[in-house]
């Protein structure tokens, strides 16, 4: 039997990895990583030296062939992404569902539980969510303005990831749709040097990315209540 270890790495802060993913990372025949390169400085970082491959949303079927192979010669491997819990928002989920379906159970997939953006985020916002609704990365084009409305409409407290290129426009929507006494909390750079988490109504917020362009940067969690 192989195991497939999925391995949450630190979303910011090299200190936010688990001593179990530390240990996991030792042992393991293989690393299989988003970015070859980011992944190598945390391990050298912890002075870990094993063999890394590339796996992201453009490899090809051939590659996640030869992972599945290697799996099935009883090579222990581990799955990272760039940052955070691989599977989330991450091309990952499609590699496990396929060596799942191929080795069935000559194959164990075993979580390494760590950084997670969605719900560092959640857990600082001040907002509750009992339940909640993930959206991941919005659609940059068709289907956006479907979503705002849901989002509108829900119930539910709503969360998403968004870029820097396109966070300005996601609140001017926001403003756009939401009620004004909707609570919208965005959080930005979770865990780096420029951290900052900014609550407000949807007009509030939208003004202090406005007024504050040079914090138009980095990485944002939103968070509609």
């Amino acid at each position: 039997m192989a195991n497939l270890y999925i391995i949450a790495t630190p979303i910011g802060n090299l200190g936010d990895i688990t001593l179990r993913a530390l240990e996991t990372l030792k042992s393991v025949d293989l690393v299989l990583c988003e970015d070859t390169r980011v992944t190598g400085k945390l391990l050298s970082h912890y002075g870990i030296s094993v063999p890394k491959m590339s796996y992201h949303a453009n490899s090809k079927i051939s590659k996640q062939d030869k992972i599945i192979d290697m799996l099935r010669e009883g090579k222990n491997l581990a799955l990272v992404s760039d940052a955070g819990t691989p599977a989330i928002s991450d091309p990952g989920v499609m590699l496990i569902k396929e060596a799942k379906e191929a080795l069935g159970e000559d194959l164990e997939v075993i979580p390494i539980p760590g950084a997670s953006a969605l719900v560092s985020a959640i857990s600082v916002s001040g907002v509750p969510s009992p339940q909640f609704t993930f959206y991941g990365f919005l659609p940059h084009k068709k289907g956006r303005e479907t979503i705002f409305k849901e989002i509108s409409e829900s119930k539910r407290t709503s969360v998403f990831y968004e870029s820097p290129h396109r966070i300005l426009k996601t609140l001017e929507s926001l403003n756009t749709f939401l009620d004004s006494n909707k609570e919208v909390v965005v959080a930005r750079e979770l865990t780096k040097m420029f951290e900052e988490i900014v609550n407000g109504s949807p007009e509030e917020v939208l003004n202090y990315f406005k007024e504050n362009e040079e914090k138009v940067r980095g990485e944002f969690v939103v968070i509609v209540g």
